[in-house]
């Protein structure tokens, strides 16, 4: 398949490259900057039109994974307007871009479980029928993405399958996120660094999954999942944030202490989530390969190699 990514130099978008041309795919991305990548990369911006149907045409997609997106839950509290332009207008204009092309690839919209808010007293696991509350502006903003692409499906024609992941993680994450942050921090203090691990908020409770799964899911999804349905994918298990941290200061190689400041900025983000993707896992056969542990042991070693 000719396949298209956008977001392609992400941290999601390279596991994804990575295993679609492993599968001998023929892979083209792109990104708001270029980049060194084993593919072709179009320099887009989605939210302005030029560029986006020129590139559509030039690379003729059988397959479209739309991954870009403003990422950073924290980061959208402190800039709403940037969060809307990243996730919905960005989406607005690749969508209206698709149908001038004239071509009518398959599309994954990749969402998130943020749209779902937080879980409810007396549910242990969100299904795909559940109400959308999104509790952030990254999270209202891609739950606007998220009708739009079923608009676009339903009045527009578009061949699209919706996919709602929960947190992903794995080797390459950015320091922004939390446990790519505590392996950075362990990292470096292995190397002689501060022994002190600042973390934020841990009380939270997040259904991780390996990115080297979740890429494995998006491309099952493009293979087998129907037009215009949308789809959990994530483990179906709560780990608590603090937990995570305690398991990487045990593959510590030197003792280390954690000085929780708390993050005034994610007031309003979501407490407990977790996936019900039993519609994905028996309808595609989809199932995570990697264990928490063996995903935090390949997080840290993967610092171990840069810090």
């Amino acid at each position: 398949m000719r396949c298209l990514i956008t977001g392609a130099t992400g941290f999601a978008g390279r596991h994804l490259a990575d295993a679609l041309l492993a599968a001998g795919h023929h892979v083209e991305g792109l990104a708001r900057r270029p980049t060194n990548a084993p593919f072709p990369i179009h320099v887009v911006d989605l939210t302005q039109r030029v560029g986006i149907e020129t590139t559509l045409v030039s690379v003729r997609p059988d397959w479209v994974f739309h991954l870009a997106a403003f990422p950073n839950v924290g980061a959208s509290f402190k800039d709403p307007a940037a969060a809307w332009n990243g996730n919905l207008t960005a989406t607005q204009e690749l969508y209206a871009a698709i149908q001038r092309s004239g071509l009518r690839p398959r599309i994954l919209h990749v969402s998130t479980c943020a749209v779902y808010g937080d879980l409810p007293p007396g549910v242990s696991a969100f299904t795909e029928d559940a109400p959308l509350r999104p509790t952030s502006p990254y999270a209202v903003s891609k739950a606007a993405a998220d009708l739009l692409a079923y608009q676009q499906m339903h009045n527009c024609g578009l061949d699209i399958v919706r996919v709602r992941p929960f947190n992903h993680i794995g080797p390459g994450q950015a320091a922004d996120y939390a446990a790519a942050s505590f392996a950075r921090q362990i990292a470096a203090a292995e190397r002689g660094g501060s022994t002190v691990i600042v973390a934020k908020d841990l009380d939270p409770y997040r259904d991780f999954t390996d990115v080297r799964d979740m890429v494995q899911a998006y491309t099952r999804l493009l293979e087998v999942g129907q037009k215009g349905e949308v789809y959990n994918a994530g483990n179906g298990q709560m780990y608590q944030i603090r937990d995570v941290l305690n398991r990487l200061v045990k593959l510590a190689r030197v003792a280390v202490t954690v000085d929780e400041q708390g993050d005034p900025d994610r007031t309003g983000d979501t407490k407990k989530t977790a996936a019900d993707a039993s519609k994905l896992r028996r309808e595609t056969g989809w199932a995570p390969a990697h264990s928490l542990d063996q995903t935090l042991v390949d997080i840290l070693d993967a610092w171990r190699r840069v810090v």
